[in-house]
């Protein structure tokens, strides 16, 4: 039985479905008969609406997000196909409503299940730090200003630092994978809010493929679309003399938050000084 638990503002009044986060078919379970249905599910403002079509006006219901956690199933060999996720209860509750312990839904392809993932995780967590990947570059840097004032998101200082003093001399940097699994643990916590330490037993390769994910998730490349122009014109500066150099820095850190928080942190990327070994960052791939 399908239930409108909340009375909030209908999704597609006024602003209408093209201001949501997100929005798709998703299916659905049940909450006292465990049957699927298929839903087009909106996410808007801190709450996850379903309706019974994509041209309905009214929900069927809302899953309020705040509070809340998301959880990824994994994969059951025994049923290829089904890529799940849930809406559970936080903190002390048991239940979400008298209706549904949680909300557990399924998405068409694994991709789409951790991208509805990530968007939730975004509502929950933003409010504190977390949700950052895919998040935009400026957002994470201006709420992580209350930890001090930097130019990069922690995360980003992190794995340099770590990399800076572990990984100058590994062989195949950023061109080895690292741990698929402790790769995901680290994203996990990151997104839910949590700073997870790197230790002496961290693999190298591991935080590099760490920090390649998150700059490949990002919203707009590094250096945005709309300035690219601006950074070719300054790069044609680096040859010229100290004075104009000095202009392009200046001009990029007014202008441009993406390229310096992470670029300026970067000495290793395509440093030729550490030799043929290291699989480095070329800068092509930054930029794009």
């Amino acid at each position: 039985m399908e239930e409108n638990h909340d009375s909030t503002e209908n999704p597609q009044q006024s602003q209408g479905q093209n201001k949501a986060m997100k929005c798709g078919w998703l299916r659905k379970q049940g909450g006292f008969v465990k049957t699927w249905h298929t839903r087009w599910f909106v996410l808007k403002g801190d709450q996850l609406y379903y309706f019974k079509d994509e041209d309905e006006t009214k929900p069927l219901g809302t899953i309020f997000l705040p509070g809340n956690r998301v959880l990824e199933h994994p994969c059951n060999e025994e049923s290829p196909g089904k890529f799940l996720f849930e809406v559970v209860p936080g903190g002390n509750r048991e239940r979400m409503t008298a209706n549904h312990e949680s909300y557990l839904l399924m998405a068409s392809s694994q991709n789409d299940m951790e991208d509805w993932v990530r968007s939730i995780r975004r509502v929950i967590w933003g409010p504190f730090g977390g949700g950052i990947f895919g998040q935009k570059l400026e957002d994470t840097v201006r709420y992580e200003k209350r930890y001090g004032n930097r130019l990069a998101p922690m995360l980003v200082e992190q794995c340099v630092d770590f990399i800076r003093q572990r990984g100058l001399k590994e062989e195949g940097l950023f061109r080895l994978p690292g741990q698929a699994n402790l790769v995901k643990e680290l994203q996990d916590a990151f997104d839910c809010g949590e700073k997870p330490s790197f230790d002496s037993n961290t693999d190298v390769h591991t935080v590099a493929s760490l920090l390649k994910l998150y700059l490949r998730e990002l919203p707009e490349p590094v250096i945005p679309y709309a300035k690219y122009e601006d950074f070719l014109s300054c790069a044609k500066l680096l040859s010229k003399e100290e004075e104009a150099v000095s202009r392009c820095i200046y001009f990029w850190k007014r202008s441009c938050l993406g390229f310096v928080s992470v670029f300026s942190i970067c000495p290793f990327i395509c440093k030729p000084s550490f030799g043929p070994r290291l699989g480095c960052f070329p800068p092509c791939q930054v930029v794009t």
